[in-house]
């Protein structure tokens, strides 16, 4: 399985007050800057600036690219599990790795453009002996589940009364205690299922997105807020009326849709990249699996306005692998490895995650299971496409039968298959599965059992516990 790892990170610079840093040659860059020229930096060298998305590339990805050139807030629409949260962070590389605040900033300023009359003051009076501090890029990077009982002190901010308490007068700006929005000045914050936020608080981010400026309690507080605002939200709630207000929608300068992945190969990199495995699933398996969810995305029984995520395919990758594990331990075998046989466990597990039509009621199963089947059946046609496998038929016709089940051993299995003379086909039906162990290749020869029987060349007969082909 491939995981994109990023780089750890290098030392901060050495500056330590102002006037080191002004001796380095440190040059001030607003936050939309820093992420144009970097994504054009990276752009011109041939890096990929998003590492670990798939399927987005001709689609999604240059819609992106040119929001952040032109320095627009950006809302990301689309259905569950097509990976908006997962784009979003990625943005977080387009960042410096290090940049200077002002030490102890409750807002992160840079020491060149102090936006609060506290660190303005500190600046005035300290000069080049001002104490900085360097964050990393991870940091400037906030995230925000967007829920009903989110208020305005969260995302803006409030009133401290500690803070008035102390003796300071209520329309003092250093009362405030500020929220999200605010805290990420030089940063991105992210609002995810952004309709989902309450009209009001939709309302009070307007002329922080707009106008640079907090309003808090009655009074306005003027701050020049470099922040970028990004957000994901479903397609059918980010509309007048769905649940977000118009003039919020109108602060965004892009709205971009995403997709689930359209080819095949996309679909696979997505479940190899993301699941983590207990044990060993063959590519063949894995894309039984993504064949299957592609279907249930075009099944008429499954409300398509929910979407099947991808986290569909992925939960099933992993619990054909805890299957295959299970079996390891029980049974006393020395390396797991899924089978097709396992993958009966994950209708079992995965049913819970579609959401099926209205008259659909007590066809759950009967349907996952249909699929499912149609995906095993496209899997052997391109695995096998060409392989005589009329020997093989021919053996279970004459009275041979083939054991298997979610408890039977690979080498038993591969034991009790019917001799075929010094015919090399289970070689053959390996070799197109590039099989390297036992368990790779009974899952080879038991896939293309499989779709034997799902030919009707072949009976098959099953208990729930043992599988018989014959």
């Amino acid at each position: 399985m491939t995981t994109y790892t990023p780089p750890a990170p290098t030392e901060a610079p050495a500056a330590r007050t102002l006037g080191q840093l002004r001796e380095s040659g440190h040059q001030l860059r607003t936050l939309r800057e820093e992420l144009r020229e970097n994504l054009l930096a990276k752009l011109a060298a041939g890096e990929d600036p998003w590492p670990g998305l798939h399927g987005f590339e001709d689609t999604v990805i240059p819609q992106l690219e040119r929001a952040l050139i032109a320095g627009h807030d950006v809302v990301l629409l689309g259905e569950r599990g097509q990976g908006k949260t997962r784009l979003l962070r990625t943005l977080v590389g387009l960042l410096d790795e290090w940049t200077p605040v002002v030490a102890g900033s409750e807002l992160g300023e840079h020491p060149y453009d102090p936006i609060t009359p506290l660190t303005r003051r500190l600046v005035a009076e300290q000069g080049d002996e001002l104490p900085i501090e360097w964050a990393h890029r991870d940091t400037r990077y906030a995230e925000k589940l967007a829920t009903p009982d989110t208020s305005v002190a969260d995302l803006i901010g409030d009133v401290d009364p500690m803070k008035v308490a102390e003796g300071r007068h209520l329309g003092d700006p250093e009362t405030i205690h500020f929220g999200l929005i605010p805290r990420s000045h030089r940063g991105i914050v992210a609002i995810n299922e952004l309709p989902d936020l309450a009209e009001r608080i939709q309302v009070a981010m307007l002329n922080v997105m707009e106008e640079r400026d907090i309003q808090i309690r009655g009074y306005v507080l003027r701050l020049p807020l470099d922040v970028l605002v990004v957000a994901s939200a479903n397609p059918e709630d980010y509309t007048n009326r769905g649940r977000i207000i118009t003039p919020l929608k109108d602060r965004f300068g892009a709205e971009i849709r995403t997709h689930y992945p359209s080819e095949l190969d996309a679909e696979l990199a997505v479940i190899r990249q993301e699941a983590h495995l207990t044990a060993d699933v063959p590519d063949a398996l894995l894309e039984v699996l993504a064949r299957f969810t592609r279907a249930l995305r075009e099944s008429s029984a499954v409300d398509q306005r929910s979407g099947v995520s991808a986290r569909f395919a992925i939960a099933g990758a992993e619990t054909i692998a805890a299957s295959a594990l299970h079996r390891a331990t029980v049974q006393g075998e020395e390396q797991a490895v899924a089978r097709v046989v396992d993958l009966e466990t994950a209708v079992d597990v995965l049913r819970g995650k579609i959401e099926f039509e209205t008259g659909e009621e007590g066809r759950e199963t009967e349907i996952l299971t249909h699929l499912l089947r149609t995906a095993v059946a496209g899997t052997v046609r391109e695995r096998f496409r060409g392989l005589d496998l009329s020997l093989l038929v021919d053996a279970l016709e004459s009275g041979a039968t083939v054991s298997t089940g979610g408890q039977v051993t690979a080498r038993d299995f591969l034991a009790g298959l019917p001799v075929l003379g010094e015919s090399e086909l289970y070689d053959d039906i390996a070799a197109r599965l590039d099989t390297t162990s036992d368990g790779e290749t009974a899952c080879a020869i038991e896939l293309a059992l499989e779709g034997l029987y799902l030919a009707r060349k072949i009976g098959k007969d099953s208990d729930g516990r043992e599988t018989v082909y014959g």
